[in-house]
């Protein structure tokens, strides 16, 4: 295809040979697409408004058309005004859905202990209505009693039929744990709570704000001897770590199925994934489930994160307390922003005075 063009000062026309692209349309930022591969959408019909068919059904002249266009008007008003929210029905799609799934037993009265919350509990005591609609038994044998010596679902275990009967010798034998650290729900819920007293925590903390009044904290080195004696646990003897290979902590992927293999190829010292001092603090469970050490461990440690001296302390000392651990290892080298940019892990290391302080 050839241009041809005319310069206004000379009067010469100039030609080139170079395609040009025709634009049928098209809009610039718009990508087209063939027509084959276009789905075509049809038009929902407009809803169609039948005319009054008898004149006794048209308001009156006067007060009472007046009034007539009013209520028109209050209804098409109502009828385009959201109540709030997306989904107006849910509260009744969720009354149908516990309807349909129907009694739902509380947790403790399925394991024959007293539900301390009484009649606010939300949900059922009636044992014998649960059990008149409750679905027959999955099996013949539950894995629970098999390995642990009980269930913790009680009667809402779909392999309730296999559970041994109060005063069994099965019942009342030695329950064999394979995992420990487990703090249970109470201690979660006294942590929600903030039940937990920390007195180690607190006299150290005492100590180190009227040592830092009275300008005897060195900035460096932190607290004194006599603050570090007041932090420092019972030590539950020297570890030795020559010759034994150490499986360092690997956020996300040092669980405890993994250690368990890890253990099987000879590591002799492991330790738990990073935990956050202020997440364990606050009950949480997924939290606490990172500091679970398997029977196979026989060195274990957890490692502990955060940016807060106070909160690693408290998490610290509640650990030594209440689970089995060997040590305790303080992450200062996670560059994860999560971490970092609060002031954890190896943003640690550009605050001397804090790591002191821990």
């Amino acid at each position: 295809m050839t241009i041809a063009t005319t310069d206004n000062s000379a009067g010469a026309e100039v030609s080139s040979d170079k395609p040009q692209v025709e634009r049928t349309g098209a809009e610039r930022g718009v990508a087209q697409i063939k027509a084959e591969y276009q789905i075509q959408r049809r038009a929902e019909p407009t809803p169609r408004i039948e005319p009054a068919s008898d004149a006794a059904d048209a308001p009156a002249s006067g007060e009472g058309a007046a009034a007539g266009e009013g209520a028109v008007e209050a209804a098409g008003q109502g009828a385009g005004k959201r109540t709030g929210g997306q989904h107006q029905n849910r509260r009744q799609k969720s009354k149908a859905a516990r309807a349909e799934r129907g009694i739902r037993l509380c947790g403790k009265t399925a394991v024959g202990e007293v539900c301390p919350l009484g009649d606010k509990c939300t949900y059922s005591h009636d044992v014998a209505g649960y059990l008149a609609e409750k679905e027959p038994d999955l099996g013949p044998s539950c894995v629970n009693i098999d390995v642990y010596g009980k269930c913790r679902y009680g009667l809402r275990c779909r392999y309730a039929g296999a559970h041994p009967a109060a005063g069994d010798e099965k019942a009342e034998s030695a329950s064999q744990f394979y995992a420990h650290n487990d703090v249970g729900k109470d201690m979660q819920i006294r942590l929600r709570k903030k039940q937990i007293r920390f007195p180690r925590s607190d006299e150290f903390e005492a100590i180190w704000e009227k040592e830092a009044k009275e300008g005897i904290c060195d900035a460096v080195k932190g607290p004194s001897d006599e603050a570090r004696e007041k932090r420092q646990r019972t030590r539950r003897g020297q570890i030795d770590y020559r010759g034994k290979t150490y499986l360092a902590p690997l956020t996300t992927v040092g669980n405890l199925p993994f250690r368990r293999i890890c253990k099987g190829y000879g590591v002799d010292i492991t330790c738990s994934e990073m935990a956050i001092a202020g997440n364990l603090l606050q009950g949480q469970q997924s939290e606490w489930a990172l500091v679970k050490r398997h029977k196979s461990e026989a060195i274990f440690g957890v490692q502990l994160a955060g940016n807060s001296a106070s909160a690693l302390g408290k998490a610290a000392e509640l650990i030594s307390s209440e689970c089995e651990v060997d040590f305790i290892d303080l992450n200062m080298g996670c560059p994860i922003d999560m971490v970092a940019n609060n002031g954890g892990g190896s943003a640690l290391l550009s605050q001397p005075k804090k790591i002191g302080r821990m």
